[in-house]
């Protein structure tokens, strides 16, 4: 069973700046993705990116150009660095990890194995 808990949520104003971290009890190498995925209230959990074995990037739309997410398997951990923050990208933000090869889109939360807790993200207009 793989653990994973995700630090780094707060509040901040809107332009700031957050970087948030998950880690795992597990060898990271060994995923082959580990996503990030935010559900604010009333609304339902959705990709914010995903990065994939060897590197490659994947990131919603909304989050394009803003957001980086990056892996350090030395340390077993994953993280997602947010810029300009708007109210908009408030939620809880959970760590996801799919253990093979994708069978499905990176959005479908079907395809992940396993999930942190969450934390939450609060922006401030």
């Amino acid at each position: 069973q793989v653990q994973l808990v995700e630090s780094g949520g707060g509040l901040v104003q809107a332009g700031d700046s957050l970087r948030l971290s998950c880690a795992a009890s597990e060898r990271t190498f060994s995923f082959y993705g580990m996503g990030w995925f935010r559900q604010a209230p009333g609304k339902e959990r959705e990709i914010v990116g995903v990065v994939i074995s060897g590197g490659s990037t994947y990131y919603a739309d909304s989050v394009k150009g803003r957001f980086t997410i990056s892996r350090d398997n030395a340390k077993n951990t994953v993280y997602l660095q947010m810029n300009s923050l708007k109210p908009e990208d408030t939620a809880v933000y959970y760590c996801a990890v799919r253990t093979a090869v994708y069978t499905d889109l990176y959005s479908n939360m079907r395809q992940y194995d396993y999930w942190g807790q969450g934390t939450q993200v609060t922006i401030s207009s």
